[in-house]
């Protein structure tokens, strides 16, 4: 094990443990966990039970759908999906219950021939403009999360406001809850006031659970191409590619939040927020 992979390990085993109680473990899907329970920045914790982050929910069971609308009162599934994937893979069982609301708010497909999973190619022009073009794993990944917020700023900001609706839980998902799941919860976390070191280890959490998603996912035509056009170790999650991204947020809009106010966020929505995941 070179000293790389035994770092990841490490932090992964850190936010593990840090995350061991928010994980929701259902049969039909395998990275499923509350954003409750993390430190905020006033010395408080975010709340349990209101905003769950999850993997693609095609998969899941009667029992599985009884525990989040019974049992977790959820009401509102934002799905981050492509429209080719929602056409291929379908809205999932959540769709049948009539409590539950959809909420698809696409953040465009950035590679493959249907999904985001990972991308064939390097999009030149999703490579953030103001750094040095080069064609890192660091730079590549924190130029496809921009592209998010780039290409579709609108969803993203709906998406954040059908994650603070009132009337029962949300859970935000996409196919491997990782990476476009990722960034919306970490700005989530981010209006909520949750301290940067939890919003991190709260990303690379799903290195935890990465061997399972991958396993799930190559089981869908959907997506086995795009997965096994990479070695495994390149899906993880690092904890940099988060803190890169967010650091281009700080360094260019002074935070997530400045970003936001650009597009039309208001402080009634960061306290919609905020009332959502704080004590």
């Amino acid at each position: 094990m070179n000293l790389e992979s035994a770092h990841f390990q490490r932090t992964y085993r850190v936010a593990s443990m840090n995350a061991m109680t928010r994980w929701i473990d259902l049969e039909g899907a395998v990275n499923v966990r509350d954003l409750g329970g993390l430190p905020t920045t006033d010395g408080g914790t975010t709340r349990y039970g209101r905003i769950f982050r999850a993997d693609n929910l095609q998969g899941l069971t009667h029992g599985d759908v009884s525990r989040l609308v019974s049992e977790l009162k959820l009401r509102h599934v934002v799905d981050l999906r492509s429209t080719a994937e929602v056409t291929l893979e379908g809205p999932g069982p959540l769709a049948r219950v009539p409590e539950v609301t959809h909420h698809h708010l696409t953040l465009f497909a950035e590679g493959g021939r249907h999904t985001d999973v990972e991308a064939d190619t390097v999009d030149l022009d999703r490579v953030l403009p103001w750094q040095e073009r080069r064609l890192d794993e660091d730079l590549r990944m924190t130029g496809f999360y921009y592209g998010y917020l780039r290409d579709r700023p609108d969803a993203v900001v709906a998406a954040l406001r059908a994650m603070a609706l009132t009337d029962g839980a949300a859970v935000v998902h996409c196919a491997a809850g990782k990476d476009r799941t990722g960034v919306l919860s970490a700005l989530a976390l981010e209006v909520a006031g949750a301290t940067r070191q939890a919003i991190v280890e709260d990303y690379a959490a799903t290195g935890e659970r990465l061997e399972l998603v991958l396993r799930r996912l190559r089981g869908s035509a959907t997506y086995r191409d795009d997965l096994d056009s990479r070695p495994a170790d390149d899906h993880m999650p690092r904890p940099r590619y988060i803190e890169q991204f967010l650091g281009v947020l700080d360094d260019r809009f002074g935070g997530p939040r400045g970003w936001l106010a650009l597009h039309g966020w208001t402080d009634d929505d960061t306290d919609a927020v905020r009332s959502r995941l704080r004590d």
